[in-house]
């Protein structure tokens, strides 16, 4: 459900410690914290003009877990889901009443087990029936499996007392099963399920399931493990029956799509996963919001395999949302909101407290979308949300065992809205229309379904070719092989050898690459262009080295056209002619590496900046802060790991060219796992050279930089810990009384190592970004300096505050203001990086308000064992000085209490 993380890792952790958030402002300015909001939970929240939102209740203050699913049943009720514990019932006070829920823990009649029923990641009430999608390994506490349970009360007594499990699933944690919802219909049932679930056998695959990964790229699994033993087709949606009897999967090629959503036309949405570990690489693509139609395939494969969004034989996006951690989607039709929320998704960000709303808009045979930022807060860890039976938004805080809240959020003249006056009138488009009869012929063989598709292969609108292509390839492939060979409009031919690329065997390889040759390749237009070369990708990937003739053929085809003006085509060219080992491609594709050629990522826009979250939550924003700071030349990067495979066309000149990049690309800064991809290409591309040259090689390409796993970047110091949950009372209790016996050097190497320096001055060493510490131990007591590094958010000085700029469209930005004039508020965004300014016109804020939040992470010690946490706490009390009398034998510690 959530993106892991390391919540201990101290590179980060400490980098911010005593950087530019709170501890500056608590320990070294003598101005008040101001502005300080209420003590109540919502007025963290920015909501939409004209709502009201109400907390509901705590279920973590009442030990009642962290909720992260919930439904309503036929009585008005909320049900909802500890992660990991029990099913309640919640009965709520209608809107305005003091009167708080009523909670009842669910237990099942008959069921002697400690928890009954629960870890639920997704719930729903339908056909009598309360349906529950648990995610879990079995365990003495909690002994039912993953899968889709249904519960009913057989003796209507308001209790459940019979449970069906109505398919079992292999896969759990926040990557398992999750949602079950209604089909637009009401008749049956959508299940939804993250990568790590795998695909249990379905009576029927509108996907065809002949999946590959299919790119040429070289392939290189995450170097830190993460989904390295899942393959495609990655996350799925599957439908069926209320009894799960039939199971069809409809749509897969997603990461981590935790939930779905249908409109009025019956169109479905999901809102799928980034992996943030990839952030700064070419394959990285970020969250976003999909259109699953019929047979719909986007493309996630595991490490760097992942297909490019604009590829033909996926289906792109309606919006890319930006960094984050979706969970809950929900389609406002039975809310009463005004009319600007008709045609409207809600989807949640767990990460940054984001509800992102998407208001639909028809476009061909999909949707594309405008944004607005519908409800955020910081910290507000969003899960799950559903619209209650009288038209308000209810939604649930929590994950991970997090604090957890319950809201209400309404219009506040809902009164005047009528039941039912969200529902938008159904308009179809033509081309929605032929995309869903072509859709009917995902089902198996169907003699019209050729002579029906055909015409629509070469379709302009994107989503008709795409469902007409797969309606061929459902077709026994002798009854089309032929026609799609002998072809002779050359945008319906792509296509057509696209499907037979994917559905034929090998003896359809040189008639099929023949076919392609035959295009008139200038002919096409640039998007044409590009299709053509994916269908060479998929042909060369599934049939495999090309020989003699038809290689030749293939290559003077190909060869011709690269480089070409577009970073895009490029792309596809250079992976196809290294491949083939064409003539000049190594030196090509090493003169467009050093040129800088710009990484043409349209296919990836987001709707947010990725600046824009920086402060939003500091564990994950002060991580983007860093790797913008220093971001990868991706285009460059794209290059580099292509190349890595050639072993033809190398001289001594071009291979030390080659190398030194990697020198130069172990300095940038991307996501986790950047690092070990880089230096998995490296030796790759080591493993290429003569014996007598590695030496040299890997000392040009920056082997010294590196840690012995060659997924870190080598430094003078690396923390021993182990860690621990540092409390204020515990860390005050271990260095109190004496620092006797702490190591000067040690302390120092640990402010150096993980980037204090970068912020902060001690001695005259470091930066000026945040205020000198070296007076630190002068004026402070050691409860003061670890209750700041440990709670930064108890106080926050208004020196050094962010701000919150709700702007008049309904989004907002978050920065330090830095300056301001009569027309604009000049602000900084990354705290690693003070000299980049957002210029934020005053004419399109409608308010501001200091943030709540601290740029500093609560915990950030938690790297450091007791005896690294005494040597940091006495080099920042001794102002960086070795002759302090803290590092006498004996000495006492002052002011600890």
């Amino acid at each position: 459900m959530y993106t892991k993380k390391q919540w201990f890792r101290l590179p980060i952790t400490l980098a911010v410690l005593i950087a530019v958030g709170v501890f500056c402002g608590v320990l070294l300015s003598n101005r008040s914290a101001k502005h300080r909001p209420p003590g109540s939970k919502v007025d963290k929240l920015k909501l939409a003009d004209g709502f009201v939102a109400e907390h509901l209740f705590s279920p973590s203050e009442e030990q009642d877990g962290s909720w992260v699913s919930m439904t309503f049943d036929d009585k008005g009720r909320l049900i909802t889901s500890d992660q990991y514990g029990s099913l309640f019932r919640v009965v709520i006070a209608p809107i305005g009443s003091t009167e708080k829920p009523k909670i009842e823990t669910l237990k099942i009649e008959g069921d002697t087990a400690k928890i009954a029923m629960g870890f639920a990641h997704g719930l729903l009430y339908a056909f009598n029936s309360l349906y529950v999608v648990i995610n879990n390994r079995e365990s003495a506490k909690f002994p039912l499996g993953s899968g889709l349970y249904r519960l009913q009360d057989t003796n209507n007594n308001d209790q459940y007392d019979k449970i069906t499990l109505l398919k079992a699933m292999k896969g759990e944690g926040e990557h398992g099963p999750h949602s079950v919802q209604l089909s637009p219909d009401k008749k049956s049932l959508y299940v939804v399920a993250g990568n790590h679930t795998d695909l249990p056998t379905m009576d029927s695959y509108r996907l065809p399931n002949n999946w590959t990964n299919d790119n040429l790229f070289p392939f290189i699994k995450d170097p830190r493990g993460h989904a390295n033993d899942r393959m495609a087709p990655g996350g799925w949606i599957a439908h069926t029956d209320p009894e799960g009897k039939t199971w069809e999967l409809v749509s897969a090629g997603f990461r981590n799509p935790f939930d779905i959503a249908f409109n009025e036309a019956g169109d479905m949405f999901t809102y799928d996963s980034d992996m943030e570990w990839d952030f700064g690489t070419p394959w990285y693509r970020p969250t976003r919001v999909c259109h699953a139609t019929s047979a719909s395939e986007f493309g996630w494969r595991t490490g760097d395999a992942k297909w490019a969004p604009s590829f033909p034989d996926n289906v792109g996006p309606v919006m890319n949302i930006g960094q984050g951690s979706p969970t809950n989607l929900i389609y406002l039709k039975d809310a009463l909101f005004p009319e600007k929320y008709k045609n409207t998704l809600l989807a949640f960000d767990w990460s940054f407290g984001i509800m992102h709303g998407l208001h639909l808009k028809p476009s061909g045979g999909t949707y594309t979308a405008e944004h607005e930022e519908f409800l955020s807060g910081s910290p507000l860890p969003l899960t799950d949300g559903v619209i209650g039976p009288d038209g308000a938004l209810y939604f649930l805080t929590g994950g991970r065992r997090l604090e957890s809240d319950l809201y209400r959020v309404y219009y506040k003249d809902y009164k005047s809205l009528k039941a039912g006056s969200n529902v938008a009138a159904v308009t179809l488009t033509p081309e929605h229309k032929l995309r869903t009869e072509l859709e009917k012929y995902h089902l198996g063989v169907n003699p019209k379904a050729v002579s029906a598709s055909w015409p629509n292969l070469a379709h302009a609108d994107r989503s008709v070719r795409y469902a007409a292509r797969l309606a061929v390839e459902h077709q026994p492939v002798a009854e089309w092989k032929d026609k799609a060979l002998n072809e002779t409009n050359p945008d319906t031919k792509i296509y057509a050898l696209l499907a037979l690329a994917r559905q034929g065997d090998k003896s359809v390889k040189e008639p099929l690459l023949k076919a392609l040759t035959s295009i008139d390749f200038k002919k096409l237009s640039e998007s044409k262009q590009r299709d053509l070369l994916r269908t060479f990708e998929v042909t060369f990937f599934r049939y495999g080295v090309l020989e003699g003739a038809i290689k030749t053929q293939v290559t003077n085809y190909l060869s011709p056209h690269y480089p070409s003006t577009s970073a895009l085509s490029n792309r596809l060219y250079a992976k196809l002619l290294v491949f083939l080992e064409a003539p000049g491609a190594v030196e090509r594709t090493l003169t467009l590496l050093t040129k800088n050629e710009f990484f043409d990522d349209k296919d990836n826009e987001t709707a947010t900046a990725s600046s824009d979250l920086i402060l939003r939550n500091p564990q994950y924003g002060l991580d983007i802060a860093g790797m913008l700071e220093k971001m990868p030349a991706k285009q460059q990067t794209f290059y580099a790991f292509v190349l890595s495979t050639a072993k033809m066309g190398w001289t001594p000149q071009l291979r030390d060219t080659y190398f030194k990049w990697y020198d130069k690309a172990f300095s940038y800064k991307g996501g986790r796992s950047y690092i070990g991809f880089i230096e998995k290409a490296r030796q790759l591309a080591l493993a290429n050279v003569p014996k007598d040259k590695v030496a040299y090689y890997n000392k040009l390409s920056g082997a010294e930089k590196l840690t012995m796993n060659g997924n870190d970047l080598a430094i003078e110091y690396n923390p021993k810990g182990p860690g621990r949950g540092w409390k204020v009372d515990d860390a005050v209790r271990l260095v109190q009384d004496s620092l006797a016996g702490a190591n000067f050097e040690t302390g120092k190497m640990i402010f150096s190592a993980v980037l204090c320096s970068r912020c902060h001055a001690i001695q005259g060493e470091g930066n000026d970004i945040g205020p000198d510490l070296t007076q630190l131990g002068n004026r402070f007591t050691t409860r003061d300096v670890l209750e700041a590094i440990i709670t930064p958010d108890k106080a926050i000085s208004d020196q050094y505050a962010s701000t919150i700029y709700t702007l008049k469209n309904g989004e907002s930005v978050l920065g330090r203001q830095m300056n301001e004039d009569a027309n604009f508020y000049y602000i900084a965004q990354n705290p690693f990086d003070q000299k980049t300014i957002r210029k934020v016109s005053k004419k399109e804020v409608s308010s501001t308000k200091i943030s709540p939040v601290s740029i500093m992470l609560p915990g950030l010690i938690n790297g450091l064992n007791p005896k690294e946490l005494r040597d940091l706490i006495a080099y920042l009390e001794s102002g960086g000085s070795k002759s302090s009398p803290i590092y006498k034998e004996g000495s006492v510690q002052k002011g600890g209490k």
